[in-house]
């Protein structure tokens, strides 16, 4: 074999073990999205992103510009390091799966069981911390009877980033890390409980601005929220 032909082989050794490297960590880390990004993950982000008026380009599975500015446009909006980068807290944000490799449970489309705990219970903790506990288990079950109604979102992280539907999600306050009794709630809404029959709305009469909001039929008052529909 010549010197020219073991030295080829080599470098083409080499150019393999890095580019399987390459793909071997993407595996093991996630898949950080940004520019020049390809695939499934973008064309879903993209679609979720127009659905919630961040995005008005191409659904091409392709992280150019626009995908760009419309990821950074969610990210002020929702409170997050406005980068551009879609890292680990603007997958969840998002609702892109989180983990690689390996079967998980889906509890909302697209979303892990124990992403929706944790998004669930930051909603609720920046909803109703200081609530009675039923009352904090209704806030996660009106999230989760709009995630079944075809008047919203279908996913968890849809519902939750739709534009101006959560004051904390426009001020920043849900990304608070929830306390125990958040988790408890929002496992036990997860589990079924609902302690509203099926509501879709709440607020607070003290605090609530919005003419609309009073136009709901209001069907149940725990602590300082009514719930309706």
């Amino acid at each position: 074999m010549s010197r020219t032909k073991n030295i080829s082989i080599f470098l083409i050794t080499i150019i393999l073990f890095s580019v399987f490297g390459y793909m071997g960590a993407e595996l093991v880390h996630g898949q950080t999205l940004s520019w020049g990004s390809q695939g499934e993950d973008v064309t879903l982000m993209q679609t979720r992103l127009r659905n919630w008026g961040f995005y008005d380009g191409p659904i091409s599975g392709i992280f150019g510009q626009q995908t760009y500015d419309a990821v950074v446009r969610f990210q002020r909006a929702n409170g997050l390091a406005a980068d551009g980068i879609v890292g680990p807290q603007t997958r969840v944000a998002i609702g892109l799966p989180t983990r690689t490799g390996g079967t998980t449970t889906p509890a909302s489309r697209g979303v892990s069981r124990s992403d929706d705990v944790h998004l669930l219970a930051r909603t609720i903790h920046s909803e109703s911390r200081g609530e009675p506990y039923e009352g904090q288990v209704a806030v996660g079950a009106v999230i989760l009877n709009r995630v079944r109604s075809p008047q919203f979102p279908n996913t968890l992280a849809g519902v939750v980033y739709q534009p101006c539907a959560f004051e904390p999600v426009k001020n920043g306050a849900i990304n608070q890390e929830p306390g125990e009794s958040a988790y408890r709630a929002a496992r036990d809404a997860l589990n079924g409980w609902d302690p509203t029959g099926g509501a879709l709305y709440f607020w607070n009469p003290a605090t609530a601005t919005s003419p609309w909001i009073w136009t709901r039929r209001i069907t149940l008052r725990i602590g300082r929220h009514v719930f309706g529909v």
